[in-house]
């Protein structure tokens, strides 16, 4: 029997749901980012210039502000992205590595499920949350002992993780580690 897999597409829709921007104009908008110009981010995405104006008239009709920035001569010529350009992105990659963190991995589905290979489960209580850039660290009292989980930013915003919360720990050993004495 052949193996299925799950495949999802996100896209940022603006408040009336109507579509912002998907993966396409998502990478575009990171290629002019890494790029500088218009011209190779096009090249490195693979799509016309005449194309790529689209999507950005596109984005810009959704918004209602100019996404891009246009330097015309000197060493300073190129384009760029406008703040809210950047803060799409943001939001779209958030979202992408949330995606990421949970439909591609085995383990959610095993959760949705209420089976899961694990057989390293602990409940406890969150005694602390740490926030720092794009790592949360998650303490957790079980007694009589506490563990830290180290996740990303995401993931803990996701869950809505706080202090006081019940949690399960899921130890998923990938890898074998050697302590001495």
């Amino acid at each position: 029997m052949e193996r299925t897999q799950v495949k999802a597409k996100l896209w940022l829709a603006d408040n009336k749901d109507e579509p912002i921007m998907g993966d396409g104009k998502a990478a575009l908008l990171k290629a002019i980012e890494e790029e500088g110009s218009l011209n190779k981010a096009c090249k490195k995405v693979k799509i016309s210039y005449k194309h790529a104006w689209l999507m950005l008239k596109e984005i810009e009709e959704s918004v209602g502000e100019p996404i891009i920035i246009k330097k015309r001569g000197g060493k300073a010529q190129g384009t760029s992205l406008t703040e809210k350009a950047i803060s799409l992105l943001d939001t779209y990659n958030t979202y992408q590595n949330i995606l990421a963190q949970t439909v591609y991995d085995n383990t959610f589905w095993e959760v949705i499920g209420l089976k899961i290979s694990a057989r390293n489960q602990m409940r406890g209580k969150i005694i602390e949350v740490k926030k720092e850039g794009l790592i949360a660290s998650i303490k957790i009292s079980i007694e009589p002992t506490t563990i830290t989980a180290v996740i990303t930013k995401e993931a803990a915003d996701a869950l809505d993780i706080k202090k006081d919360d019940k949690a399960v720990a899921i130890v998923k050993a990938t890898e074998v580690m050697i302590g001495k004495e």
